[in-house]
């Protein structure tokens, strides 16, 4: 398992393009991504999931990646956050 923690830094936080654009992201690998925002935990593939946790501009956010490819998940999540959901 990795783990790993972002701040979130793109204006508005995590609304509905940028949760959009994780959830996808992290679809496109077979390890299961977990995120946690201080004791709430939501499922990386749900987009329901990843706006219910409420990450706004400057929250830290935990990821917990498991499985096969967790490595490259992990690399492009991080690439995400690192390039403020910007392509």
């Amino acid at each position: 398992m990795i783990r790993f923690d972002v701040h979130v830094t793109a204006e508005g936080g995590l609304h509905a393009r940028p949760a959009a654009l994780l959830v996808n992201k992290a679809g496109q690998f077979q390890s299961k991504v977990t995120v946690i925002k201080d004791q709430k935990k939501a499922d990386g593939k749900s987009i329901l999931g990843i706006m219910t946790l409420g990450a706004s501009l400057g929250d830290r956010l935990t990821f917990e990646i498991e499985g096969a490819d967790e490595e490259q998940a992990a690399a492009a999540l991080k690439e995400l956050f690192d390039k403020q959901f910007e392509s």
